[in-house]
């Protein structure tokens, strides 16, 4: 054979192996257009209607879809309780693991096995993780009617605060810092979502709650001028905060006690945790994945967000599920201090 006949055919070979590998490429892509075509997926949202989280969820369903290959239709359904446990355990062990069912959980969900009850058989490093809108920040608040007006007033007066389930924000954040920190405040628990809290609020049945200060600043009594705001539950001091509210790390904790507090508030880096069942196909993943981060950066969803008053501040799937695997790194003496301080709350 020729030098010249040679490469002839080594030039044919390497075309027909580049041609087949395109060819299986968009085999691929159109496997995931095509499973996803004429479809109908579910976004779960584990939170009661009409609260932040519930917003959220129902803003992602109306856009995410045209975003995923074959541009399936995308409905939001609640499915309260637990403080999300619920819907965590659905999506674990009954929901399709297909691609087809996903869920907003609690920002503190992921790491409820590892600081709550070890017997919960909910496993975060199992889960598809595929993002989350925001990184919003926790503020404990109060009505101006309270006679608590700021994080020192809460040494020697008590006030009340209302929550949900166990591992919610809303019941775990004032338990926690009343244990902890000495806070005199007392958790009223067992309301669907935070919506339903700050009705009990406006009715006077309890003084405040911990909550997302983004889905604090929709609310009506916000808006009014009738919410106080006593300290940020944070790493750093959100600057979109009017006020300049204080960080709960105000409240000067000794060293010891600043350490298992800080680690305590690194779960609000999870923001608003989207997640789907385990061994979800991997090209499906990260169709869903990308999928959702399209969305946050889509103009119709970014003016809707706009007038929702809500605030983009995307996390990618691959840094959650970063997250998770960090958290779980954890030194073990550290997650059993600050387990066993959970483990009391309430108590």
């Amino acid at each position: 054979m020729t030098k010249s006949l040679h490469r002839s055919v080594l030039l044919a070979g390497l075309l027909a192996t580049s041609t087949l590998a395109s060819s299986l490429s968009s085999a691929h892509a159109q496997s995931v257009e095509g499973f996803y075509k004429g479809r109908q997926m579910s976004l779960l949202i584990g939170f009661g209607p009409g609260g932040g989280n519930d917003v959220w969820g129902r803003s992602i369903a109306r856009h995410m879809g045209r975003h995923v290959p074959g541009a399936p239709t995308m409905i939001a359904q609640n499915m309260p309780g637990a403080g999300t446990m619920k819907l965590a355990l659905h999506l674990q062990s009954v929901a399709p693991a297909d691609g087809t069912a996903f869920g907003l959980i609690s920002r503190g969900l992921p790491l409820e096995p590892l600081l709550g009850d070890r017997s919960i058989p909910f496993a975060p490093q199992k889960m598809s993780w595929i993002g989350s809108p925001d990184q919003d920040t926790n503020v404990c608040v109060v009505t101006t009617d309270a006679k608590a007006k700021s994080l020192s007033d809460l040494k020697t007066i008590e006030i009340t605060m209302g929550g949900s389930g166990s591992g919610a924000d809303t019941a775990v954040y004032p338990e926690f810092f009343a244990q902890f920190l000495g806070l005199k405040i007392r958790t009223v628990k067992g309301y669907p979502g935070s919506n339903e809290v700050i009705l009990a609020m406006e009715r006077g049945e309890v003084d405040g709650i911990c909550v997302a200060y983004d889905a604090l600043a929709r609310q009506r009594l916000f808006l009014d001028g009738k919410i106080n705001i006593l300290f940020q539950a944070a790493l750093k001091k959100d600057l979109k905060i009017k006020g300049d509210p204080p960080l709960v790390l105000d409240a000067n904790p000794d060293p010891q006690k600043k350490n298992i507090l800080e680690f305590f508030l690194s779960r609000a880096a999870f923001g608003r945790p989207l997640v789907a069942p385990p061994n979800v196909p991997k090209d499906r993943l990260a169709a869903l994945q990308k999928a959702f981060l399209d969305t946050m950066s889509d103009p119709v969803f970014k003016a809707e967000a706009e007038k929702l008053g809500l605030t983009i501040d995307p996390i990618s799937g691959d840094e959650l599920s970063a997250l998770v695997d960090q958290a779980y790194r954890t030194p073990e003496a550290s997650v059993r201090a600050l387990a066993e301080m959970l483990k009391n709350l309430g108590k």
